[in-house]
């Protein structure tokens, strides 16, 4: 009984290190921002409220895409999310929030099927395919981003940077916990 209870605390000791170190590197990943220039920014959904502005997470995301369009970063913005319970597609709410913000209709391409981060990167590369992009950026919150850059990596998709809006919420914390099995799972 003494070594089943060594173990255990053993195994406990060893999942919590793993979470720590895993939390520590997503964090640090996230907030990194190399500077690097792409062909296309992706920038991931999130809520469209009922009455059908943009929840502040959403338009942070957008407003960094902004940024990196004038900055000359990229050349394209790609906006992908699905049909929220509220009624609308994310995609189309971001591509109008882009466009009274000064960016050219020529330049955003929607994915309204983004329903997960899955069909995002699924999504992404049908329409590299078509627009030819070699390089991007993902544009998501700081705990998102390093599974997104994973998954586009195991789909054979290798220059993947990210930057993330600097915007902290309390759920941030929910967030950064969920993110630990979601990367392992995806």
């Amino acid at each position: 009984m003494k070594n089943l209870i060594k173990s255990f605390k053993f195994f406990v000791i060893l999942m919590i290190s793993l979470l720590v170190a895993h939390t520590i590197y997503i964090v640090v990943d996230g907030l990194s921002d190399k500077g690097k220039k792409a062909d296309i920014a992706i920038i991931l959904g999130s809520k469209v409220n009922e009455d059908g502005t943009l929840s502040t997470r959403l338009e942070k995301r957008l407003e960094t895409g902004i940024e990196l369009y004038k900055n000359q970063r990229i050349k394209k913005i790609m906006v992908s999310g699905g049909l929220g319970k509220e009624g609308f597609y994310e995609g189309s709410k971001m591509k109008e929030f882009l466009v009274n913000n000064s960016i050219p209709d020529s330049v955003i391409l929607v994915d309204n099927y983004g329903n997960n981060t899955r069909l995002t990167v699924e999504n992404t590369l049908k329409f590299q395919q078509k627009h030819k992009f070699e390089s991007i950026i993902v544009v998501s919150q700081y705990f998102h981003v390093t599974r997104t850059k994973k998954l586009f990596k195991d789909k054979g998709f290798t220059q993947v940077e990210s930057v993330s809006p600097r915007y902290f919420e309390w759920r941030d914390l929910y967030s950064i916990m969920r993110e630990f099995p979601a990367y392992y799972t995806q």
